[in-house]
Order: C-alpha cells, then sequence, then structure tokens
C-alpha cells in the first residue's frame, strides 16, 4: 500500500482500448509528455485511463441524485490507480461553435464586463439600474428585439433567389428551393395552387413573383402527382412556404453546416437598423463607462481594453482589477490582438485551445492533474515558446500537468516523457520508456526518440518549377486587407504564419472557379461520420465490395442472399435486438450509463442466418474485425478492395480496423482516410489539393508517412497547398507564402513569398528564423 502521499501516479494493468495491461510510475508536481506514433494507445493512458478513473473517483463523492444531471465517463479497465489527485481536462472539441459564442463567453470576460456596467455604469438621468443580464445579446433582457442580439440582419432579394429569369419554375428557375423531393413538392403545390409554373419567369405578373417568393402564408392544397411509370402515387396534402422563408429557416435552424451555407448564399447581410450593430437593446446601449457603450468595448482589442477600463471609486476598481486579472494571461499566450465581440467560429483550433487555458490559469486551482489533449495543436513555433511558459506557472501553481503531445519542442521543454508503442493498433500499447527526457535516447525501436534527438539538416529537395498560377484576391475578410497572393501550380506550397496572421481566410478564398483550379479538394480533419453506424469501411466504398463479395458466394446465392443482406444498417441481415449496434445501453439510474454487448447476437450486429454465410472461413463481422493490414492479405485478389486497402497502408493506417467507428476515429485519422480515398481514385486530371495543417495530431514519424504521399500527389501532376506550421514541412516546400507579421490587426499581409530559403531569411517575418533552423538542421518543431 502506497502512503497518501506519493509522489507518483501508479497505474497498474491498464486494459483500456490497445493498451496491454501497462504498468507506468509518472511522478506529480512535473510536467510530463504523453508520446507516441498515432494510434499507440498515448490517448488511451492519459485519458481513457488516468483522466477517467479521477472522473469516476470525483463522481462518486457526489450525492447520487446530481451525478444524474452530470454526463460520467464509464469506468475505466485499470486494475489500479494509487497516488491520483482530481483531475482537470482540457481536450480538443472538434464540434461547431455557434455564433453566439464568443472570445468573451468563452473566457467569462464577457460576465466580469457586464457586472462593471451593471454596477459601476453611467446611466442616463432618470435611469433604474439594470441587472448585468440586460447588458448580454443572448439573453432576451438584453438582446435588440430587431436582430434577436446577433448585430445583423438577413435580407434577400428576388435577383438572389432567381438568378436566371429566363427559366420556368419547372426548369429550376428557384435557385434557392431544395433538390429532390422536396423541391418537387413545392413546384407541385404551386401547380396545385394555379400558378403556371412552366412559364418563364420574367413572364409572370410582378404581383405573382412576390407572392411566390415572398409571402409569410403558407396555404395546405391537396396535390395530384404526376404519375411515373409502374409507380402508383396518391394524393396527398402539400403546404405552400416562399422562397424567402424556406431560406431563413434553413438559415436559422439546420443542424447541417452545408445546408446553412447553401443558405447563406441566397442572404445578404447588412448591420441591424435599429441597434447598429451593438446587438442590445437601446435602454442597454445608453449605459456607458468612461464615455463608451458595452458594444464598443468588446470590440477592442484586449490589450487595449486592460489600458481603458476605470479605476475611480472603490466598486468600479474591483471590478475593474478582476476584468484586469483576467485578460492578462490571455494576452500574455500571445492573443491581446482578439477583441470579446470576435465570434467562435472565425478563430482557429490554436487560438480556441489558448483561450480556454488562459481561463484555467485565472482559475487558481492547486493539487490537481491538468490532462491536456495536443496544447500545441494549430500554435506557430513563435506561439509554442508561450505555451511552455503557461505549462510550467500551472506546475509552478502546484498542480500536475499531463500532456499528449507530437510537439518535439513541448517534448524537450518536459521534465518528464512517457513513450508508448512501438506502433499503432494491436502493435502498440505498451509503454516503451517512463522517466526523465534524456534518457529516452538510449530506447532502441522508439520513433519519438529517432526525431526528437535527430539534428541533421532538413533534406535539400529541389524546388519543382511551377506550370503556371493561380491568383486569389484581393481578398478584403478578417484581418485581411486588399491581399493578393499567387499559388504556383504543380508544386507544393506552405502558408505559414502565426495564429491568428490569416492563413486559413486566404487559403479559403480558392475556389473551383478561379483559372488554372481545375478540380478542388479541400481535406480537412473533421469527423467521416457523427455516429457509430459510419465507419471506416462505409466511408471509403470499401463495405460495398465487401458486401457484394459476401452476396457472391454460393451460400448467399442458394440462401437467396443479395447484397442488402450483409448491411448492418437496414432490417434484413442485422440484428434487430440492437437494430444492428452491436451493443444496448443499460441505464444505471445514479451510475453512469454503460453499454454491453447485445445478448443476442454478442457485439457481431447480424442475425444468425447471415452469420452462417462464410468467406474464406470468416463470416461478415469477423471480417469487419480485421485490421487493414490483415485485410490486405486476406484480399489480396480481390483488386478493388486490395486498392482501397494500400491507399489506407500508404497513408499509415494499417492498424485501424475496417469496422473501426468514425466515433472513435482522432482528427488526423479522419484526414488521414479523406486522402486515402482520393489516393485510390487515382485522378488523372489536374486536381488542386487543399490541406489545413494536416500534421495536427501526427508524430513526426506519422509526418514523414503523410509528406511522402502529399509528394507523390504533385509529382503525379496535381498541386498542394498546406496551411502548416510544422518547420520539417514547410522546409520541404517549393514555395513558401508567409503571412504576418502579427496576429489580428497587426497581420493579415504577406510578408515573405518564395523558396524555403528566401522565406528563410526575409526581414520581419515571425516564421524566419524558425524556418532557417529547421534548414540548418537546428530545433524543426
Amino acid at each position: 500500500m502506497h502512503s497518501p502521499h506519493d509522489p507518483y501516479v501508479r497505474v497498474r494493468d491498464a486494459r483500456e482500448h490497445n493498451l496491454k495491461g501497462v504498468d507506468v510510475d509518472v511522478p506529480r508536481d512535473v510536467v510530463a509528455v504523453f508520446t507516441g506514433v498515432s494510434g499507440s494507445g498515448k490517448s488511451s493512458l492519459a485519458f481513457g485511463t488516468v483522466y477517467a478513473e479521477a472522473q469516476r473517483r470525483y463522481f462518486e463523492s457526489v450525492a447520487p441524485y446530481a451525478r444524474r444531471l452530470i454526463h460520467q465517463v464509464g469506468a475505466p479497465k485499470v486494475g489500479e490507480i494509487t497516488g491520483l489527485p482530481p483531475a482537470v481536462s482540457l481536450q480538443q472539441r472538434r464540434a461547431a461553435p455557434t455564433s453566439r459564442s464568443s472570445v468573451g463567453t468563452v473566457t467569462n470576460l464577457s460576465n466580469s464586463l457586464r457586472m462593471l456596467f451593471s454596477r459601476a455604469g453611467d446611466y442616463p438621468p432618470g435611469a433604474e439600474r439594470m441587472d448585468s443580464d440586460a447588458f448580454s445579446p443572448n439573453t432576451a433582457a438584453g438582446a435588440c428585439p430587431e436582430c434577436h442580439g446577433l448585430g445583423r440582419v438577413h435580407r434577400t432579394t428576388e435577383e438572389l433567389l432567381v438568378p436566371d429569369p429566363a427559366l420556368s419554375i419547372r426548369d429550376g428557375a428557384i435557385a434557392a428551393w431544395p433538390g429532390a423531393w422536396q423541391g418537387k413538392n413545392l413546384r407541385d403545390v404551386l401547380d396545385a395552387l394555379g400558378y403556371d409554373v412552366d412559364r418563364p419567369w420574367r413572364e409572370l405578373p410582378a404581383a405573382q413573383r412576390e407572392w411566390i417568393l415572398f409571402t409569410d402564408e403558407q396555404p395546405v392544397v391537396t396535390v395530384h402527382p404526376v404519375r411515373d411509370a409502374g409507380r402508383i402515387q396518391r394524393p396527398y396534402q402539400g403546404t405552400y412556404m416562399s422562397a424567402r422563408r424556406y431560406v431563413m429557416k434553413t438559415f436559422s435552424d439546420s443542424r447541417s453546416a452545408t445546408l446553412r451555407a447553401k443558405a447563406e448564399r441566397f442572404l445578404t447581410s447588412t448591420p441591424c437598423p435599429v441597434c447598429g450593430g451593438g446587438r442590445l437593446r437601446a435602454e442597454s446601449l445608453a449605459v456607458t463607462v468612461g464615455g463608451r457603450t458595452i458594444a464598443e468595448l468588446a470590440a477592442l482589442p484586449l490589450t487595449e481594453l486592460a489600458g481603458v477600463l476605470p479605476t475611480e471609486g472603490e466598486t468600479a476598481k474591483v471590478l475593474t482589477g478582476d476584468l484586469v486579472s483576467r485578460i492578462t494571461p490571455v494576452v500574455e499566450l500571445g492573443l491581446g490582438y482578439l477583441s470579446l465581440d470576435r465570434p467562435t467560429p472565425t478563430l482557429s483550433a490554436g487560438e480556441l485551445q489558448r483561450l480556454r487555458l488562459a481561463k484555467q490559469l485565472r482559475s487558481g486551482l492547486f493539487g490537481v492533474v491538468y490532462v491536456l489533449d495536443e496544447p500545441s495543436a494549430g500554435l506557430h513555433p513563435a506561439d509554442t515558446e508561450a505555451l511552455l511558459t503557461v505549462l510550467e506557472r500551472l506546475k509552478a501553481a502546484g498542480n500536475s500537468v499531463f500532456v499528449v503531445e507530437h510537439h518535439l519542442g513541448v517534448m524537450r521543454g518536459a521534465d518528464w516523457i512517457v513513450d508508448v508503442g512501438p506502433l499503432a493498433g494491436e502493435h502498440g500499447g505498451r509503454v516503451l520508456y517512463s522517466g526523465p527526457v534524456a534518457g529516452l535516447a538510449e530506447v532502441t525501436g522508439s520513433a519519438t526518440a529517432r526525431h526528437l534527438f535527430d539534428r541533421s539538416p532538413a533534406p535539400v529537395r529541389r524546388a519543382r518549377a511551377s506550370r503556371g498560377t493561380v491568383t486569389v484576391g484581393p481578398v478584403t475578410r478578417h484581418n485581411l486587407r486588399g491581399v493578393t497572393a499567387d499559388f504556383p501550380l504543380g508544386v507544393l506550397t506552405a502558408v505559414t504564419g502565426v495564429s491568428g496572421s490569416g492563413k486559413s481566410t486566404l487559403v479559403g478564398e480558392i475556389t473551383e472557379d478561379l483559372p488554372g483550379v481545375g478540380r478542388l479538394v479541400s481535406v480537412d480533419q473533421r469527423p467521416i461520420g457523427r455516429t457509430p453506424r459510419s465507419n471506416l469501411a462505409t466511408y471509403t466504398g470499401l463495405f460495398d465490395v465487401v458486401r457484394k463479395v459476401f452476396a457472391a458466394t454460393e451460400q448467399a446465392r442458394e440462401r437467396g442472399y443479395g447484397v442488402g443482406r450483409f448491411s448492418f444498417n437496414v432490417p434484413g441481415g442485422r440484428c434487430e435486438t440492437c437494430q444492428g449496434e452491436g451493443f444496448v445501453s443499460v441505464e444505471l439510474l445514479f451510475l453512469p450509463s454503460t453499454y454491453t454487448p447485445c445478448p443476442d447476437c454478442g457485439g457481431a450486429r447480424y442475425n444468425p442466418g447471415t452469420l452462417e454465410v462464410a468467406y474464406r472461413g470468416r463470416d461478415i463481422a469477423e471480417v469487419l474485425d480485421l485490421t487493414v493490414e490483415d485485410a490486405a492479405e486476406f484480399f489480396a485478389d480481390t483488386p478493388p478492395v486490395t486498392r482501397s486497402l494500400a491507399a489506407l497502408l500508404d497513408v499509415g493506417l494499417g492498424y485501424l480496423r475496417l469496422g473501426q467507428p468514425a466515433t472513435e476515429l482522432s482528427g488526423g485519422e479522419a484526414q488521414r482516410i479523406k486522402l486515402a480515398s482520393e489516393l485510390q481514385r487515382g485522378r488523372r486530371s489536374h486536381t488542386l489539393y487543399l490541406l489545413d495543417e494536416p500534421t495536427t495530431g501526427l508524430h513526426p514519424a506519422d509526418v514523414e508517412v503523410l509528406m511522402r504521399q502529399l509528394h507523390g500527389l504533385v509529382d503525379a501532376g496535381h498541386t498542394v497547398v498546406v496551411v502548416e506550421h510544422d518547420m520539417t514541412v514547410v522546409a520541404g516546400a517549393d514555395h513558401v507564402i508567409d503571412l504576418g507579421p502579427g496576429g489580428g490587426d497587426a497581420g493579415g499581409r504577406i510578408v515573405a513569398a518564395g523558396t524555403p530559403r528566401e522565406v528563410a531569411r526575409a526581414d520581419g517575418s515571425a516564421t524566419a528564423p524558425y524556418l532557417d533552423r529547421a534548414l540548418d538542421g537546428g530545433t524543426r518543431r
């Protein structure tokens, strides 16, 4: 039995995911980095085991009734953990934040500023003091009634809704309407209401055009659909919705980013005529502090805001002191250029992660374990130095900092390193080393050691010659002011710059409409699916081929089983007890809901009849359980399958199972699956590939694999543009476009453009010294 003051967190027999009965001791009160190649098991150890157990113990101390209100992670598969303090997790949240979320709401700075206006603001004569809610655009008490607190109003016009008036309604004149059945339904309803849907739009009377596009009425009418050959279609009651109503409803209510973006194309956005973009009611905007409204203060960069807050009067002094103490860590992390009203969706992942870190710095917690998920993600090397200072401050305040990380600079700055591996998936799950960083150099077989202690210069790559250029701009958006950039074709271009310098904004302006682009493919890190029903095999199209292979077996043909029989998403072949999920949820009231394998299919997802059909001795469930590596051997003589599997192996994903649910994949894995899907298509025509920070979440060994593929695409005649912070990648590019020199208003212009050597010598570039070091063999990341 260890002493309660044991200076180590001791983990025994950890079996979460691919961990193979891991035993490891990690000291408290240090910055400890957990590292290893993607899929090696480091997150399973840090988050799935250490953090999950700390959470479980905390919930044990909470009243049973209150536990029902908290989302609980299940108990981890671990023998024992001793010396474990309470834990705070800072994971990368990939969910899209709403437009009402801002820098102020993420950091809680908005609450403090509202309190300042409520308690110490200058009110008009005779006006009553208002509660702090009256200064929030997100409450009924404060929001402007015209724009509902958004600050802008969206309008539409006939020209936007009907771009080609020569078309008839049946031929698609109303471009804003949905496609497929929903659009056909609206046309049929109009037809039933007596409107001529076959006449060119411009020939319809003005009053009819106005009603069709803008009415708020929603008449219901009986529709007699035109009968298709061989299909009986009965009359039904159809409801009409005008084009404007449809667009506004989709834009405000739809959860689909694609549908919202489509609706936005038919809208113009202007400042609200009532509040002038201030987002608040008139009585709230009449209150000032230092002669400025809360909307004016919220629009200032944080560095400027800290300097204009009032210090006269006891109440104002206390509230200003609180505000400044909250602003300070945000500025220290290099985010002083942000304003409180900056919407969160416009922030990069790196900016968002650092805002959450700044909030933790202010919390003043002591004696806890902070478990951080790649805090360097999306950070320029210049910003990473500020991050290391913050991690040291968390440690100095009496906390332990456990960081899951791939960044070599963060590893070098740590006190302790836990290297998990040696490879990914089934070939990983073991702790290769746990100790001071220098000791890792002695560990043979560690992919981390090979990169961490390598000081050799970046390999010299002769820059490829471009075959023309794609010109973007002039772009005026966010902090870009009339910026024009030339992207060379047929080469690999890296776009660099500190966080917030405008990289993603500039690259986002590359569209298929630009001369020279041809086909455009954007490969991002968004999930390949949001439910466990979406998996590696379904996304890549592999599952379709595998199901055809099973349907073609003699056994399946004898029983009359078609391809659909082998899908777990539709009735027929799936297990109906679990609806093809493979597990059932068990509600335990005061304890976390737990998932157990389905009692009927045992987790196989299919019914007994389907599982009786075998191909080369394996049923469909067993095939889905194969890793990509094993499946490549199993299907060696099935060309359509081997092509997909070879592409997945080429991007280093041989350890994933074919049926691995999309919800279990990291952002880096999702991105490489998308890239593999593209590679297997073997496009011959020119394609421009856009990748926004493709090395995020990747170990340096995985970065090598990824870059081999990207250079292969360029060698095949395509163009690749990457937004990147990894100087190893930038050093190997043909062309570099560096934005800056700073973030926010201090950035937004092209500081340098040219070969990596040319940019490394540029004056006034924050990237230049780090790129120069990478080219000459110094610290690369």
